[in-house]
């Protein structure tokens, strides 16, 4: 470990092409967290629902009769949402074969150009299947920029961490991608709230606003440089030291250019890391980040952040009155993420997850018991027990907010060992863009079918994700990375036998090169 006066000398200045690769990166969290927030209020406006789901607002509009838990029974209305994610899993496939052979900047732009088409011809769709194929494009050019940050965050973070204490800083720098899907959630609300003061188009103003961060996405990557890691490990090793010399600012940068020459070499060498990755030794580390996926997903947030409009609207908001609480909403998402960038290096990982546990539960079985006993099939909620559902809202948004939303993330990214870490990280992020389809694509109609119960049944996926945490998931706050085998599961009750069965391995495979060694 270097001093801080030497991370500070190697470290170099911070230069146009640092910039503007910090901006690019908060532009594909702004992206995605666009995304995120915007399809809600576009599916609760009336002219989105007269143009594409004509049966959906007639039932809105009380021109049928229907079960006010089911006027958004469709299954086409949720695959306007939930399309995106199937689509950005695969981006990010093609996407990790793009870095690998054309580089970053290349995966970049073709970041950016599948999400202006998508965008383009969404915001022009004249049918349904315009709609869904551009919903599609952006789902692809998504998963492209997502991908890029993951492969930024796994390469080029850990040689910057090793430098500044990264057992100290870890958590807080990495969660602040989170932060940027926040803010790119928040904007999509406050932009849907306005444009739907625009009838019957005011949807396809906030379609369009993606590609104003797309557009710059797009500039971006004609701007910036190839990364020198991308470039050293396709063996481009001058081209690599002349890039790296260019963003530091200064020559000396010997130390920083053999750190990612032997990052790359080591990388080389994991060989099949996948099927390392499903072994008996990987076993912690994979089951704790495909499981913290999964609770993200089946806790319900996606749910709040897709479909808030039309919950709102469900228990007897107008469309503008319903709108505005989901700015409310993301303006709590915003906030409280900060909170977890400031508390998560010091109160921990477990401690942050383990409350917010107990406060989502309380807030969710809260608003299934409310609606349970004052929303029946057709009357509408009185106006102080539909604040009453909006504040539980905002409060179960918070405890997500500085906990699972951007742990689910973190933890995975600090606990696979190097030879498996692109693998489980890929693993981690592809159970996440399954689990968000499915409920995206179930939640209406299961909303129809369970009514308010549909809130316990998420109640019950936090008591599960609560155990989990007591039981499964050790504290990683303050532990190096190259050193959470020994720390954290080797100490372990239960993930101890799996640390010493990779002890045993890795003695094995030395044992052996040392028999051949001549």
């Amino acid at each position: 470990m270097h001093s801080a006066a030497g991370a500070q000398e190697d470290g170099g200045k911070i230069t146009f092409h640092v910039l503007a690769c910090s901006i690019l990166a908060a532009t594909g969290g702004l992206l995605f967290g666009y995304d995120v927030g915007i399809s809600g209020g576009v599916t609760a406006m009336d002219g989105f629902q007269e143009k594409f789901f004509p049966e959906v607002y007639r039932k809105q509009q009380g021109f049928v009769d229907e079960d006010n838990y089911c006027k958004y029974d469709n299954q086409r209305l949720q695959l306007f949402t939930s399309s995106l994610y199937m689509a950005c899993l695969l981006g990010s496939l093609v996407a990790s074969r793009t870095c690998t052979k054309y580089g970053r900047k290349v995966a970049i732009r073709l970041a950016a150009i599948f999400y202006l088409a998508g965008v383009l011809l969404a915001a022009t769709a004249a049918n349904l299947t315009m709609l869904i194929l551009g919903r599609l494009l952006v789902g692809v050019g998504n998963g492209f920029s997502v991908q890029v940050y993951y492969l930024f965050l796994l390469r080029a973070v850990p040689v910057f961490l090793s430098e500044i204490a990264p057992s100290k800083a870890r958590g807080a720098l990495n969660i602040l991608f989170q932060l940027n899907i926040t803010l790119g959630i928040l904007n999509a609300k406050t932009v849907n709230y306005f444009a739907a003061k625009i009838q019957p188009w005011g949807w396809r103003l906030s379609l369009a606003y993606a590609g104003v961060p797309g557009t710059i996405l797009f500039l971006g990557s004609l701007a910036i440089t190839e990364t020198p890691s991308s470039l050293i490990q396709r063996g481009h090793l001058d081209q690599g030291l002349a890039v790296l010399r260019k963003i530091r600012g200064i020559d000396d940068v010997g130390l920083e250019y053999t750190q990612i020459v032997k990052a790359g070499e080591d990388a080389r060498r994991a060989k099949r890391p996948f099927r390392k990755l499903l072994g008996r030794s990987s076993r912690p580390e994979l089951v704790i980040a495909v499981a913290l996926q999964v609770f993200n997903q089946l806790t319900g947030i996606n749910v709040t952040m897709f479909y808030a409009p039309i919950l709102f609207e469900t228990v007897g908001f107008k469309s503008g009155a319903s709108l505005l609480s989901t700015v409310i909403i993301g303006g709590i998402n915003v906030a409280a993420t900060v909170v977890s960038i400031v508390l998560v290096d010091r109160a921990g990982r477990r401690a942050l997850l383990l409350e917010a546990c107990v406060q989502m539960f309380i807030t969710q079985t809260a608003i299934g018991g409310i609606l349970m006993a004052k929303l029946t099939a057709t009357n509408r909620l009185e106006t102080s027990t539909g604040i009453c559902v909006v504040i539980l809202v905002c409060l179960y948004v918070m405890s997500f907010a500085w906990s699972l939303g951007p742990l689910c993330n973190l933890i995975p990214s600090e606990i696979f060992p190097l030879e498996t870490r692109t693998a489980g990280i890929w693993c981690s992020v592809t159970a996440n863009m399954i689990f968000t389809f499915l409920v995206a694509q179930s939640f209406l109609s299961m909303l129809c079918r369970l009514k308010a119960a549909t809130f316990f049944f998420f109640a019950f996926w936090t008591v599960l994700m609560g155990l989990f945490v007591l039981i499964l998931l050790p504290e990683t706050k303050g532990v190096p990375i190259d050193e959470m085998a020994e720390r954290v599961w080797g100490r372990h009750w239960y993930w101890k036998k799996f640390a010493d069965a990779g002890k045993d391995i890795h003695t094995a495979e030395a044992a052996g090169v040392t028999a051949v060694a001549p």
